[in-house]
Order: structure tokens, then sequence, then C-alpha cells
């Protein structure tokens, strides 16, 4: 294995870690934390959940654990749970009279989870966040305390369910026009609750049992439902139409969800001038940024140079380095001579629309774009991006990409629509884009702590410290977690993130990491992609010229390395040069375990900014080990992404504590 592996080997011994390969493990003690902690915010629990507890034994695991085939490993340990390859698939606790609080941080940690039974409890208040958990195909809640109103788009983004029960509660108000936007949807039961208004206009072709009566419902049932027997309506004395006998008045007031033809094409319109506008007055400003705004990558080293002399003049933005005095001014955002007029309305004819993902956001027009006060950001490996300050105070990061125009229409918003699908706490959602054939906008939230790499190389003092211990090994496990559950999410892709480095972790205000630019390898033009992402800056790819799966751990371990030395990695350090990024990237590992075995006292490997590390010196060598393990050259040698993710998980902020 090389220098490299013996300086890993004897370090080993130096820590005393133990490498183990547990197959399925990390997300076995993940599911069953999160149960736990589920468990904790129920009432009335009794002696039902007894089997739930985890004391260190296999057999107390929620999946039971056997050895063999994958697919064996479904038998659940805990009751009420339900098993599919050694994962958390369902929970079933109906009919125990349970109450209390529904945790839903919890049950988010539980990527798995497709079902949830809680019907004929005595669960009250209102309907918790269900649409967090945008994989469920099915939810049963019937018969409990709930009530008021629900929120319009309580079950937006929620592509896969098919069974929603809410029956036999207090609901009142509308009845959530998202149930509109479930495709699969093959069952909807809402009967015997204070519902008002008409029945949303249900269109699914799946669509078998909708059972609504006993509530306050009026207008005419949609044609769709005409074939449901009269039971299915009975008791909303305000409702007419086929099955009914009561024929609809012809001034019954239109479906509120139907939008008029002549308003769809007004707003199409507007939409199609307000962009076109919006695209001219980017490119303008764009060219006029980008000469003085460093380029985003792993490196910077001139930056990385004046950060360490104290003489750094930029800091890192949201999506990389930015120059703060780079800013639109609210003049320029509202400007309406100079280019724009017959240009603008040539453009507009062949603009199409923003596409909205995320229907639990305000949601804002192009024009409130336009009369946004904006500022740069960066000019990145995919192009310019810029900060916007809606006019209701809402803050959204718009970036640019020209290096996608080979991609189609239908398959770039097939694709879009699978990662807005995506909901975890350490993931950056996606929640508009925008398709045009040179180039594409990408809209997300704008989150206010900026990125890793802005904490690790900006200026600090008393007011901005550098992070301190606790917070990286924070933020390492939330970077760890977030990747897990994209290669979960998306078995299918080679490369599930495919960019991983510090200027793509976002941190939230409570410093919680969240990943960006994740998924973006099938719409980065193939010949453009190993010159952009990360991916293909790997020694599989220098060497064999392909990436997988292992490729996502190889940028992991760079980034953890990256965290704890605050030094940057190699690869661009000779920027508009030929380098062989893989090798320098591979000597930077080698260096630093060398550094780390040499030194008597290995407290100078890590970053000197880093404070609260005192007492946490075995931790962090762990913690830095795990990194080398992960950096492997050989993707045979490097770990499973599940073993690292364990070993990350049971590290500490102190020695033996």
């Amino acid at each position: 294995m090389g220098a490299h592996a013996s300086l890993l080997v004897r370090l080993l011994l130096l820590l005393g870690l133990t490498v183990v390969a547990h197959v399925g493990a990390a997300d076995v003690v993940s599911s069953s934390d999160a149960l736990l902690r589920f468990k904790k915010g129920l009432i009335n629990v009794g002696s039902q959940l007894d089997s739930w507890k985890n004391d260190g034994t296999i057999g107390n695991n929620p999946c039971s654990y056997s050895s063999g085939n994958l697919k064996t490993r479904t038998v659940a340990s805990w009751k009420g749970i339900l098993c599919y390859m050694g994962n958390v698939w369902g929970l079933q606790l109906q009919n125990m009279g349970l109450s209390g609080k529904i945790d839903m941080d919890s049950l988010v940690l539980l990527p798995r989870l497709r079902t949830i039974r809680l019907d004929n409890n005595s669960f009250d208040g209102p309907l918790p966040q269900f649409g967090r958990l945008g994989a469920l195909k099915s939810l049963f809640v019937g018969s409990n305390k709930f009530s008021g109103q629900i929120p319009d788009n309580a079950f937006a983004g929620m592509g896969s369910m098919k069974k929603l029960v809410l029956s036999d509660n207090n609901f009142d108000g509308p009845v959530p026009s998202s149930i509109i936007q479930l495709p699969r949807l093959t069952e909807l039961r809402i009967e015997g609750n204070k519902f008002s208004g008409m029945i949303p206009n249900l269109q699914q072709k799946g669509i078998q049992n909708v059972n609504v009566s006993n509530n306050n419902l009026e207008g005419p049932i949609p044609s769709s439902l005409a074939f449901l027997d009269l039971t299915s309506f009975t008791g909303n004395k305000g409702l007419c139409g086929k099955p009914t006998d009561t024929i609809c008045d012809v001034n019954v007031p239109e479906d509120k969800n139907r939008s008029s033809p002549w308003k769809v094409v007004m707003i199409v319109i507007f939409s199609v001038l307000a962009l076109a506008a919006l695209f001219l007055l980017i490119l303008l400003l764009c060219r006029k940024n980008n000469d003085r705004t460093p380029q985003l990558g792993y490196v910077d080293s001139s930056t990385y140079e004046r950060k360490r002399s104290g003489r750094a003049s930029s800091t890192v933005g949201v999506v990389g380095y930015s120059d703060s005095n780079s800013q639109y001014s609210q003049s320029g955002m509202n400007s309406k001579g100079g280019r724009g007029g017959a240009a603008s309305s040539k453009k507009a004819e062949q603009a199409g629309k923003l596409s909205f993902l995320k229907d639990d956001r305000t949601k804002f027009d192009l024009q409130d774009l336009l009369r946004a006060s904006a500022e740069v950001l960066g000019s990145g490996n995919f192009g310019s991006s810029y900060k916007a300050l809606l006019m209701d105070g809402q803050a959204v990061v718009v970036k640019r990409c020209k290096q996608m125009n080979s991609i189609g229409r239908e398959e770039f918003n097939e694709h879009m629509r699978r990662i807005g699908r995506l909901q975890h706490p350490n993931l950056l959602p996606l929640v508009a884009y925008y398709y045009r054939k040179e180039e594409k906008l990408l809209v997300f939230d704008y989150v206010q702590n900026g990125s890793v790499a802005r904490h690790l190389y900006g200026n600090h003092n008393e007011e901005q410290p550098g992070l301190n211990w606790p917070a990286r090994l924070k933020i390492v496990k939330g970077i760890t977690k977030g990747l897990a559950y994209l290669h979960a999410e998306l078995p299918s892709l080679p490369v599930p993130h495919g960019h991983l480095k510090s200027s793509n972790v976002l941190l939230n205000d409570s410093f919680q990491p969240m990943l960006m630019d994740y998924a973006l390898v099938p719409v980065v033009n193939s010949d453009q992609a190993q010159h952009l992402l990360v991916a293909y800056k790997s020694p599989e790819y220098a060497q064999h010229g392909r990436t997988g799966k292992q490729t996502d751990v190889w940028s992991l371990g760079i980034l953890i390395l990256e965290i704890l030395t605050g030094k940057m990695p190699a690869n661009n350090l000779a920027q508009g040069k030929t380098v062989n990024h893989h090798a320098e990237l591979t000597n930077w590992v080698s260096s630093i375990v060398r550094q780390a075995e040499d030194q008597s006292s290995t407290s100078n490997v890590f970053d000197p900014d880093m404070k609260g590390k005192e007492g946490a010196e075995g931790e962090m060598l762990k913690l830095l080990m795990i990194g080398a393990s992960c950096c492997e050259e050989d993707v045979v040698n490097r770990w499973e992404l599940k073993d690292a993710m364990q070993k990350i998980e049971e590290i500490k902020e102190r020695d033996g504590r």
C-alpha cells in the first residue's frame, strides 16, 4: 500500500482506533436514537413500548440483524415498527391510547420511513408538519383530537403519498389545496371533521376511495369523483351535483383552486416580460463584477496567505468569495431605461417561467425580484450568484448556471423536481428554478451565517472568532448525515453529491451545516464536468476516468481534514495551470498524517484558530484519522460511508466523555 499506508497503520496503532466494518450499523444506531427521541415526547405509553430500548445489543435495535443476504434483515425487534432491508420503514402505533408531542425532528432522521399509523389515539392540537417527510407513502391520523385549520401547503412536495386519512378529528377551515398536488393519491378520508368550503378538484387517475362525509362542505362535487357512492358525501348540506340529487345552481361560485384562463394568461405574459428584463440586468451587472470577484474553488492560495498574515481583504460569501462593496443599487434594480424596452420584449417571447418546488415558502414573482435590492455574492464554477432581498423581507440566493446547456427541458425539469423532493435538516432546499437553453437559474433560501469556508478563512476577531472544536464536530456530523441521506435517496446516481467542499456547506443560525450544489452531475455538460465538479478531481477519475459513490467519501475525507487543520486542500493552488490535482491532494493528506505522527505533541496539526479543544486531543486525532481513511487513494481500501458515519457518531467532545 506504500509509504502513506504505512504511516496510516502506525498512527492507527498510536491512537488505538479499531476499524470494524458493521454492515448497516450506522443506519441502525441512527434509527434507534431517533425512535427513542420520538418516544420521549409521548404520553400514556405505559408498558406498550418497553421493547423500545437500546442497550447496545443487536437484538434491541429496531430492525433485527441477521448475517447473510441484506434482504433477510426485515424482522422488527421493537413493537409497532415495520422494517424493510434492515431499515425502519413504518410506524404502526394505532389503538394505543397515546398522546403528547409528535416529534417531527426525530422522524425526519428516519430516511426510509414510508408509512405512519397513529389512528385511534388521543393526540391533540394542530396537525404536525408531516409535509417534512416528503417520501411518506401513507399517513393515518384518524380518530384523534387534532383541531384547527390545516395550512394550505401542508402536503406540498409529498409526491409519493398514496393514502391520507384525517377522519374523525376536529379540523376546520378549507380542505388544503395541496392535496391536489399528490399525483399518486389513491385514498383520501377526511370525514367526521368541520371542513368548510369546496372539495378540491381532485384529478388523480388512481383515485379510488374518497370520503368527505359529515363536514360543512359546499358547492359542486368535482366530476372526477362522481363515480363514488353517495355515502362518501352525506352530511354536507351544501354539496350539489352527482352522485347527489341536488342540481347545482348556475351561480355557484367558482372553485377557488381553479384559476380563470384569462388570469393565467395575464400572469404568464407578465412573468415573461419581467424575466426578460431580469436577465438583461443580471448579464450587465455580472459582467461588470466578474473581473473583481475571485474564482470559487477548493483553494484560493492568495486568500489563504492573506488570512494567515492578517491581510485578508475579502470575505467568503454564501457561495464563494465576494467583494463586500459590490452591491446593486435599488435604483439599478428598478431602472426602466438604457437597454431595456424592445430588446426585453423580444427576449420575453422566448422566455419561460419560474418553477417553484417548495410550497412551504412565501411565493414571489419575477417583479418582486426586479424590485429587490441585490448583492453580488461571487462568481463560481457554474456562474454568478447574488443575494436578493425582497420587499417582504425574504432573502433568497439566485445562482446563474451556464454549463448546463446540453440537457433538454423535460430531462432538466424532471431532475430538478427530483432534487426538490429531497428533505433533510442538513440539505439546503432548492426552492425554485428557471430553464433556458443557454443558462439556468437556481433559487435557494439565503443562509445568514455563510459557508464553512467563510468561517475557516475569514478574518477572525473577538466579535467573529474562529469555529471552536464542538462546533466543528457538530458540522462534520451534520455533513455526514446529509451525505448519507443523499446516498439513500438517490441510489441511482453514480455520485449523489459530486461537489462537496467547504464553500458548498452553509451554516444556519444554530450552526447546523446545510449542503448545497448537490446532485448536479447529471445536468452539467459532460465536457465541462471535469473542470467544474470536485468529484472529477478524485484519484479514481485521474487514474481510471470514472467516479462512483466512493468519490463522495473521498470528498468527505478531504473536507474533514480541512475543517480540523484550517488548511486549504492542495488542488487549484496553481490556478490557470495544468496540475495533477489528485496527486497533490494525496501528498497533502500524507503531509497531515506525517505531521500528526512525527509531532510529540499533535496540537500543531490542528487549526490554531480552533478554541475549546482542551482535553479533546484524542477525539480530534480519531476524527483526523477517519478523514484520512476516507481519503485512501485506492477505492478498495477507502472506507465505506456507513462505516465512516458510524465512527464519526462515536466521536465525543472530550476524551473519554
